[in-house]
């Protein structure tokens, strides 16, 4: 099963292709979408979604999992956020693919066992899942890989792997 993961925000979204299946996970492609700030929230939006739009098309993923907006500290990004999530719902809605949803605490349950861990933490656990390419350095990034393996574990309890 190839997932999507996708940390996303309004700078900076990271997104990952894994490869999933009863072996484990290998990772496809990683990186991040930029967008300029001194640009129209309009205008970073759109590049979003187009971003998001060619990925699912050169990647062909067969489901995606996007971070779910849970707790900000920030309330200044968090509308921002909200609306960079919305159009990445939108351009995974238009592809075709199914989406699920996980919280920040979720995810770092299901990857370290405990929903407090540190950044830290959990890209060590991405490491011990997933060799990761010495350039891999934003935390949007990792993050989004942690995602994909989220939902990857989740979909091997359901028994979805044989």
């Amino acid at each position: 099963m190839r997932i999507l993961g996708i940390d996303p925000g309004i700078g900076i979204t990271g997104y990952s292709i894994i490869e999933a299946d009863k072996n484990g996970y290998r990772l496809i492609n990683s990186g991040s979408i930029q967008t300029d700030k001194s640009m129209p929230v309009s205008k970073r939006l759109v590049e979003i979604f187009d971003d998001i739009t060619e990925i699912c098309k050169r990647y062909e993923p067969d489901e995606a999992a996007i971070e779910q907006l849970f707790f900000f500290k920030n309330q200044k990004t968090i509308i921002p956020v909200a609306e960079a999530r919305g159009v990445i719902l939108a351009a995974l809605e238009k592809a075709n693919i199914k989406t699920a949803e996980y919280t920040p605490l979720v995810v770092k349950q299901v990857l370290t066992g405990h929903g407090r861990a540190e950044k830290s933490e959990v890209r060590l656990m991405v490491e011990k899942f997933i060799a990761l390419n010495k350039n891999t350095k934003l935390d949007d990034t990792v993050d989004s890989i942690a995602i994909s393996i989220c939902h990857a574990r989740n979909r091997e309890y359901d028994g979805d792997f044989k």
